[in-house]
């Protein structure tokens, strides 16, 4: 085993046993004026994301690499990014300070700036940084990336009048409407032979990888989208009303897959070095809980409560140790201890 990486989840391990305990969320989920996200961020990069390191001349933050990559090099991860960008916005409903302004609108022109557009698939962004946990060694796409884009560059565009921003939004629906073979970033699901359900995947890789949390966070930046144009009516509109409706059919469809009737799933990953049994942190148990029930209120689906308040059940000492033992396991098959 390799040492630095032992002390290195054990500390992650001790951290987890009071993360997420209280998650913030939003007042108004369904107004057509963007203001706080569904959760609200703070800008302490602590509690953000612990693998902020740094910031570059615009206040675009700067990813220090996990503890399984080789190459330690800082990087732009646009997950994080647009995590922060979103802190930032917060910080400026909350004080109308014009510098917050200035900047949330710097980090959402570093997405206009850094996108890659094509006529085939639109516009994405590549994170450039391993998971070698799902065999992924070259820039790679993600659904949690487009959302993070939608969320920020659609309040951009609400905050600026600025249609650029909205061009861009709507050419980033059209990863979501393709097979990760075809490459976009959706894994799809035959339930029958008239029906495909889409997962919106946050890792795209060789095989499916189905991240819980991923695929719900990127209804969420598809509902923004939603939100932002609703009095438009436009085919971008409808386009991106029906990824999420189909997301959600889709969720509501894998849910029981992961549910290890003490614990969650952190994905349902079916490369074949990958562990079966995943189960999620006890911070992301938390996190999904909260996700569960923001799309409930979203949609009135009453499903989606149920299983939010199951999970919730779930968050007891007896169980936490139980998954530990799981967790464990699955760390040493990843060569992650």
């Amino acid at each position: 085993m390799n040492v630095n990486k032992i002390i290195f989840m054990f500390k992650k391990f001790l951290r987890d046993f009071s993360a997420n305990k209280h998650i913030d969320l939003a007042d108004d989920f369904m107004s057509e004026d963007l203001s706080y996200y569904y959760i609200k961020f703070g800008e302490d990069t602590s509690k953000l994301n612990r693998l902020i390191h740094s910031f570059d001349k615009d206040g675009v933050p700067l990813n220090s690499a996990y503890i399984d990559v080789e190459d330690k090099k800082l990087h732009y991860y646009p997950i994080s990014i647009g995590q922060f960008a979103l802190s930032v916005f917060h910080a400026y409903k909350t004080t109308g300070s014009k510098e917050k302004k200035e900047h949330f609108l710097r980090i959402a022109d570093w997405f206009y700036n850094n996108r890659i557009e094509d006529d085939r698939l639109g516009c994405y962004w590549l994170t450039e940084v391993d998971k070698p946990e799902y065999k992924v060694f070259e820039p790679w796409k993600s659904a949690f990336t487009q959302s993070r884009a939608l969320s920020i560059l659609s309040r951009a565009w609400q905050l600026t009048g600025d249609d650029k921003y909205l061009r861009v939004c709507e050419k980033s629906l059209i990863p979501f409407s393709t097979d990760v073979n075809n490459g976009g970033v959706t894994v799809n699901k035959w339930v029958n032979k008239a029906q495909k359900l889409p997962f919106y995947e946050e890792y795209v890789a060789e095989k499916a990888t189905r991240v819980l949390d991923g695929h719900i966070f990127s209804l969420f930046g598809l509902y923004d989208f939603v939100r932002a144009t609703k009095s438009s009516n436009s085919e971008s509109h409808k386009q991106a009303l029906t990824l999420f409706n189909n997301g959600v059919s889709a969720l509501l469809n894998l849910l029981p897959e992961y549910d290890m009737n003490y614990w969650v799933r952190f994905n349902l990953c079916e490369l074949e070095s990958y562990p079966k049994n995943d189960p999620c942190t006890i911070g992301y148990l938390r996190l999904i809980i909260k996700q569960l029930y923001i799309l409930h209120e979203i949609t009135g689906i009453k499903e989606l409560n149920d299983y939010s308040l199951r999970f919730k059940k779930y968050d007891k000492l007896a169980n936490i140790i139980r998954m530990y033992f799981a967790k464990f396991k699955a760390l040493k098959k990843l060569q992650r201890l």
